[in-house]
């Protein structure tokens, strides 16, 4: 858990449950006008104005969501942190607080739960959200986080992954896979150090992807882009699962279906490179491999000529009418293949462990 194996570390014991929630909250200041009152009261008071009030919460289990052989802990915080801001941004509002709590085994001392709460601050800092509040326990399993976040927005401004219509266009943001390659990788290394502890891991040379998968970003400056572009999105939903994934729900929610173009969707070369490396299909990660938190959405056909050029976000399908159904249309021989859900699921990816 920490290199240092002679550091004194401090049980969680000798705090307290609320010694150790003040310890870890205690420095983090309230900077949005719409949080009133924050961590050390019964409850935390928002006060969102005249605006709607967006609320998504996530939990991360340890040997579900994340495996602390590889995840520094750090980057674990601050991932909790950003996975939960990416639904907000997904429904086009502004984050604005956000609330932890985490079930800790005794094999965690202070020092460890501080090294989490530095990334949950340094999210915070990133994305200028308020820390308002949130529980700790005891755990008999690992470490178990859950986060809820709070978004704050215009009720004309709020998109949801109902309003997609036939012949809308399908758009996404940034390149996809890279997460997902970024765990094989992971995976690849804890592998050969669990059957030989003195070699050393060979992970020159990935950190593109290394760090989609550890530290990624939410995109909350999709919002302010589109904005400036004058597009509204008519449906959105954020790329967890995996690209197949979210364009069902888009279906499932919008009640239409889509047509997505192999040939269009965006990966960046280290991605590939390392899919071929590893002989796995390079489509098939963005398909299936989820993590990415990029934004998927939909925009009116009349916003083509205001995004086709743009650097951010690449034109991938469009909707087309319900019993139409979903489908990739196959580079080169433009054959349909059938979209399924296969990217990731908590319940069943459990059980194949």
């Amino acid at each position: 858990m920490f290199e240092d194996k002679s550091q004194e570390l401090t049980p969680i014991s000798k705090l307290g449950e609320f010694g150790l929630i003040k310890h870890l909250t205690q420095y983090f200041p309230l900077s949005n006008e719409s949080s009133e009152l924050g961590v050390g009261d019964d409850g935390a008071v928002i006060n969102p104005g005249n605006k709607k009030v967006v609320l998504t919460t996530d939990v991360l289990a340890e040997g579900v969501h994340f495996n602390l052989g590889y995840v520094p802990l750090k980057h674990l915080g601050y991932k909790a942190v950003v996975v939960n801001l990416s639904d907000i941004a997904a429904m086009n509002a502004v984050p604005t607080q956000i609330l932890v709590s985490m079930a800790v085994s005794s094999r965690f001392p202070v020092e460890a739960l501080e090294e989490i709460y530095s990334g949950i601050q340094a999210a915070c800092a990133r994305y200028k959200v308020d820390l308002i509040g949130g529980d700790t326990t005891s755990s008999n399993s690992g470490l178990v986080m859950s986060i809820t976040a709070v978004g704050i927005e215009d009720e004309e401004n709020i998109v949801k992954r109902s309003g997609a219509k036939p012949n809308d266009l399908l758009v996404v943001s940034g390149d996809l896979g890279g997460a997902y390659m970024g765990l094989q990788i992971l995976e690849r290394e804890h592998a050969v150090f669990l059957a030989d502890p003195n070699m050393q891991p060979e992970m020159e040379g990935y950190d593109y992807i290394l760090e989609r998968q550890l530290k990624p970003e939410a995109r909350t400056d999709v919002k302010a882009i589109l904005e400036e572009l004058d597009i509204k999105p008519t449906s959105m939903i954020d790329i967890s699962d995996g690209l197949a994934s979210e364009i069902l729900h888009l279906s499932d929610q919008s009640k239409t279906g889509f047509r997505l173009y192999e040939e269009k969707i965006p990966m960046d070369s280290l991605t590939i490179s390392t899919a071929d490396e590893m002989n796995l299909n390079p489509v098939m990660t963005a398909l299936s491999g989820g993590e990415d938190y990029e934004l998927l959405f939909t925009i009116s056909p009349n916003d083509f000529d205001k995004i086709k050029n743009h650097p951010d976000f690449t034109i991938i399908g469009h909707a087309v009418d319900n019993e139409e159904g979903n489908y990739m249309v196959a580079r080169g021989s433009k054959q349909l293949v059938p979209l399924t859900a296969q990217g990731w699921d908590a319940f069943l990816n459990s059980q194949q462990k």
